[in-house]
């Protein structure tokens, strides 16, 4: 009877000290903190009705090193951006035309969306870099790369027109219509 009562009152014990240590620690911040600035951070950096944009850093001992390793997350990231919007057109755009083999059209549609965007990736342009030096000596590159909406959708547009089944299919007005209201939603 003993150990049953001990065993109770241990076990109650333990839910107790569950209960209080589940209460959770809140998010202070330290009074010494120092809040940092981070470069290229206003609405000129960011992807808008004209640009696809996208801002990376990368970090180290070597100036080169660092930029290269920025360069190539700030490419990944605007192929992952540009790569999403493009999928969302062409859903949008698949869902309003009627074509009689829809799932062939927005295959093939789909395709030829991916090799320009694969292909546009490598003719982006640097918007601006800046370069800081910490005082470890490890150097932070810091690049906006941008990429022009209309020589995207002129390049799909061209891929599109070089399949005569697909071309004879595709309603170009359409297509821009859907392609601008979803730069629309970049902008806001």
């Amino acid at each position: 009877m003993k150990i049953n009562k001990l065993i109770g009152i241990a076990i109650s014990m333990a839910l107790v000290l569950m209960v209080s240590a589940c209460g959770g620690s809140k998010a202070t911040v330290d009074k010494g903190a120092k809040e940092i600035d981070l470069p290229m951070q206003g609405k000129e950096f960011k992807s808008d009705a004209s640009y696809f944009r996208s801002v990376a850093n990368g970090t180290s001992p070597d100036l080169a090193t660092a930029k290269k390793i920025a360069e190539l997350n700030a490419r990944t990231s605007l192929a992952t951006s540009v790569s999403s919007t493009i999928k969302a057109v062409t859903e949008q755009y698949i869902n309003q035309v009627s074509i009689g083999d829809k799932q062939e059209f927005a295959a093939k549609f789909e395709q030829n969306a991916r090799n320009v965007v694969n292909q546009q990736i490598n003719d982006v342009i640097i918007k601006e870099e800046k370069a800081t030096q910490a005082k470890d000596g490890k150097i932070t590159y810091w690049v906006c790369v941008e990429m022009p909406r209309v020589a995207l959708q002129e390049k799909v547009e061209e891929a599109i027109s070089k399949d005569q089944k697909m071309a004879l299919e595709f309603d170009k007005f359409l297509f821009q219509r859907t392609f601008d209201e979803e730069m629309a939603k970049l902008a806001k």
